[in-house]
């Protein structure tokens, strides 16, 4: 595996999580330090419903939770809870 990817093929990646072996989804965000130039966290989309729409919030995972980058699969391992972010509503129409 390269040693240089894109947030685009991050996006293409499914997250696993080693200590139940749940799948949160793929990639949605990151998280970046302008400081340092740093990828801190990726995000993944909460829960969906039947639709595939997100009805609860983002779950933040850091950076050091991340065991392993594959060709198509993030493994991470979080004992504990997921840090979760309120999902931000998307207005679709203007008023």
């Amino acid at each position: 595996m390269p040693d240089l990817i894109t947030l685009e093929s991050l996006k293409e990646r499914e997250v696993i999580n080693v200590c139940d072996g749940r799948r949160l989804g793929c990639v949605c965000d990151a998280q970046l330090d302008l400081c340092s130039g740093r990828l801190t966290a990726i995000i993944v989309p909460g829960e969906c419903n039947f639709l595939g729409i997100s009805k609860g919030d983002d779950i933040l995972i850091p950076w050091h939770c991340i065991e392993r980058i594959g060709d198509d699969i993030i493994l991470v391992k979080c004992d504990g809870e997921y840090i979760r972010i309120p999902r931000k509503k998307k207005k679709f129409f203007k008023m």
